[in-house]
């Protein structure tokens, strides 16, 4: 009987992982959907887990409950999604929007209820079932731009009871696309120490030309042994000119099949393997992103569908092939691409480019290195592959290689701080260096005349002195003065070195929500809270930076 009870339970679960309802969720907008950014497409560190939906360049346009549900999370932060909402819908799916203004009716209020009671802008709260109901239709929230977002815009999610994201496209969702895919770049990569391409065992890059149908052919190249390819490309959906991700890649070799990723879904634990798929060197050199059609070691990533030998082709001499590749958007437009290939063992090939250093890293093996007054612990598993890493300390400086090789886990930077005095070394903290050269604070750890610092980055990281506090000012008021006709206060509170850290302010002693837009630096507090119900309001702030520097800011208005 346990047996039977076991084998309907799988029936189902194989039935419901197999249908996805394409009629279930209505659109979370009532305008026309034009989208800047799909379902997978290729970010920093991640693929992008949902559907960039345009706003017409305006925030707050209402968001609609797509189905009935209840609201099963709600995080407000300075960055990421900024605010966001998440609903459970009874089908087992659940929805996510995030970079909202703000939240409507009772939502609204009983974050903001939260929010006082905790005193604290930043939240994140697990509502039980029965608290936020919502039905198909209601006003969930309204259009923004919070968060790390560079535009107002809604970010949609649709992700399964596992909470994988999966492509909003599969449930129905319609968005007009008549525009083939783009073709940006084609890479070809000799694999091993016995293959060449074109005479080298370097990557190239093919020359592409484009063919009266539309398709593109590669000028011919003469390959050995075994070799892989990559393609830059993008896709361009109806009424807009971003750059978006495509649905599926695809690869033939002689016309059989070699490889195939699809964006349908993918988990938030996969995400970061993105760096292994893409050519991360390249796209750091060139800011372009490669996208490798074969799997090296150490990418377990479940967008890749189908593969022949990993999506590597092995060229024999004297004989000619060629390599296709189908690049597809969800609409079924369609670009292909062909590369003739001729097989020759040729002389005076030249060899692959390693720049040999002092440190060679075993990728499976944890690693600990000192230099001058730095530390590094690389974990095992932080690289992908065994690499030879440029590190150099001059005095407080260290040159962590360039930012060409993926880390994937979290490695320690540590410095030894001993010559400071303990009053210096409070206002100390390790700073990664950017193009310009200016330091960007790292979160920095103290433990006697250590500190330390993680990082999945590489680069060059300094040791920063930070004596000067935050700078506070008034936006939109003055000392003293009448602000009756105010609906908001406004003040601008700006740390050129290791950034606002954490910030309060209060009127008449009372604690007051103000919300912090990093990209503008200004708190903005709403009158509509009633926390004001004085004549005459003394205003205090407090803003500290993230080496403990504080800044009061104090000042008196009237209003009726």
């Amino acid at each position: 009987m346990k047996k039977l009870w076991l084998g309907l339970l799988l029936l189902v679960v194989t039935a419901h992982g197999q249908h996805i309802p394409t009629d279930y969720f209505e659109n979370p907008l009532e305008i026309p959907l034009i989208l800047s950014g799909s379902f997978g497409e290729l970010r920093s560190n991640h693929f992008h887990s949902g559907l960039d939906i345009k706003t017409q360049q305006r925030e707050g346009i209402p968001i609609y409950a797509p189905a009935d549900g209840y609201v099963s999370r709600i995080k407000v932060a300075h960055y990421g999604y900024g605010k966001a909402l998440y609903i459970k819908h009874p089908n087992g799916y659940s929805t996510v929007y995030a970079h909202l203004q703000q939240y409507a009716g009772d939502i609204q209020a009983y974050i903001k209820e939260q929010q006082y009671k905790k005193e604290s802008f930043e939240i994140e709260l697990y509502p039980s079932a029965d608290r936020l109901p919502v039905k198909k239709g209601d006003i969930i929230g309204y259009t923004g731009n919070s968060g790390s977002s560079g535009g107002p815009h809604l970010h949609y999610e649709i992700r399964d009871a596992a909470s994988r994201p999966m492509n909003p496209m599969l449930f129905g969702i319609e968005v007009p696309d008549h525009k083939k895919p783009l073709v940006n770049a084609v890479m070809a990569y000799p694999i091993g120490e016995n293959a060449h391409i074109n005479q080298q065992q370097d990557p190239i890059k093919l020359r592409l030309i484009l063919q009266q149908d539309g398709s593109y052919k590669a000028e011919k190249i003469t390959a050995l042994g075994k070799i892989g390819f990559g393609v830059s490309t993008n896709d361009q959906l109806d009424g807009a000119s971003n750059k978006n991700g495509v649905y599926t890649i695809s690869s033939t070799y002689n016309g059989a099949n070699v490889f195939n990723v699809r964006f349908e879904k993918f988990s938030f634990d996969e995400t970061r393997y993105l760096n292994r798929y893409i050519d991360y060197g390249y796209y750091q050199n060139n800011r372009t992103r490669v996208q490798k059609l074969f799997r090296e070691t150490n990418n377990p990533l479940s967008i890749i569908k189908e593969e022949t030998d990993n999506g590597y082709v092995t060229v024999k001499d004297g004989f000619t092939s060629n390599y296709n590749i189908s690049i597809t958007d969800y609409k079924g437009n369609e670009v292909q691409i062909v590369i003739p290939i001729e097989g020759a063992d040729l002389p005076d090939v030249k060899p692959k480019t390693v720049n040999r250093t002092d440190d060679y890293i075993y990728a499976n093996q944890a690693t600990s290195i000192t230099k001058g007054k730095f530390s590094l612990y690389i974990p095992a598993n932080s690289l992908y592959e065994d690499t030879y890493l440029d590190i150099e300390v001059r005095g407080d400086t260290l040159h962590f290689h360039d930012d060409v090789v993926p880390l994937h886990r979290n490695v320690t930077i540590s410095v030894d701080a001993s010559n400071y005095s303990a009053s210096d070394m409070s206002k100390l903290y390790i700073g990664r260096l950017n193009y310009r050269g200016d330091p960007y604070y790292n979160t920095t750890y103290k433990k006697g005349n250590k500190l330390s610092a993680r990082t999945r980055t590489m680069g060059s990281y300094v040791l920063v002195s930070d004596t000067t506090g935050p700078t506070i000012s008034p936006v939109n008021f003055d000392d003293g003065k009448w602000i009756s006709s105010n609906k908001t206060l406004k003040i601008k509170i700006e740390d050129d070195l290791s950034g606002v850290s954490t910030y309060r302010a209060t009127i008449n002693g009372k604690f007051i929500l103000t919300e912090y837009n990093y990209k503008t630096d200004v708190l903005t507090y709403d009158f509509d809270d009633n926390v004001v119900t004085e004549t005459e309001n003394n205003l205090k702030v407090i803003v500290v930076d993230n080496v403990g520097n504080s800044t009061t800011f104090e000042a008196t208005f009237f209003r009726k």
